[in-house]
């Protein structure tokens, strides 16, 4: 597999919120000029190999919140069986399930989530709910579960003491890499941010993710955040990602 091994050097940049002072992000430089970008349906063969037409769409999304589920559920309603290949079973047998930890998600049926649409589906391969997105010109990740549309984006909270009693959060922005699946990460049989054949994109992914980072960051930090990218491309960016073509 042409996928790198994770640990080389990155570069990263802080810098306060520009409109909240007791916020500081921390963005990985490295990992949002990189190329890389979603290949479902154009050669992604799946996380396992036991369902490569599903991509990563094959445990079901855990949601973030009660918001999160309540706006997929909005968006659910409004699926038509035309658009949704699983519409009939979604409203009899339920579209959501806990997992064995009791965290809601969207249910898993016949080895994808309920809201994929196979090959086949004449009203479209994919995301049932991202396709509703497409049809009615909406952006993506205002229909689809928060878990959805920010991978492989992480965003991370910590608290940081600045050592005279008074803290602020740091808002770490970069990538979600297998690791961040925790224990189970390495038994994916396929993973995309660290992958050379997923590292085919025409923009890098601060450009091409610019609605999804604006959601994350706010329309102030993403525009400082593209500001220090661009001057990270214009110096050569000496620590690219190696999963990038021509590094």
């Amino acid at each position: 597999m042409p996928e790198v091994e994770l640990g080389f050097p990155r570069t990263y940049v802080e810098f306060a919120h520009p409109t909240d002072a007791d916020e500081v992000f921390r963005c990985d430089l490295t990992w949002l000029t990189s190329r890389w970008t979603c290949i479902f349906g154009q050669g992604c063969p799946g996380i396992y190999e036991s369902s490569p037409e599903a991509g990563c769409c094959t445990l079901g999304a855990h949601f973030a919140d009660d918001e999160d589920a309540e706006r997929t559920r909005a968006v659910m309603e409004r699926l038509t069986p035309e658009q949704w290949e699983n519409h009939d079973e979604g409203h009899r047998g339920g579209w959501t399930e806990k997992d064995d930890d009791g965290e809601l998600k969207t249910r898993a049926f016949e080895g994808a989530c309920i809201f994929h649409n196979s090959r086949g589906f004449e009203g479209g391969y994919g995301c049932a709910l991202h396709g509703h997105a497409l049809a009615n010109d909406l952006l993506p990740h205002t229909v689809k579960p928060d878990v959805c549309w920010q991978l492989p984006l992480r965003r991370q909270f910590r608290d940081v003491d600045r050592g005279d009693g008074t803290t602020y959060t740091e808002t770490q922005i970069g990538e979600y890499t297998r690791a961040g699946w925790g224990p189970g990460g390495a038994d994916l049989d396929w993973y995309c941010s660290s992958n050379t054949e997923a590292h085919v994109g025409t923009e890098p992914v601060y450009v091409s993710n610019r609605d999804e980072l604006t959601a994350l960051m706010g329309e102030a930090g993403y525009a400082e955040l593209a500001r220090h990218c661009r001057d990270h491309e214009a110096r050569g960016a000496n620590t690219p990602h190696l999963a990038d073509p021509l590094r």
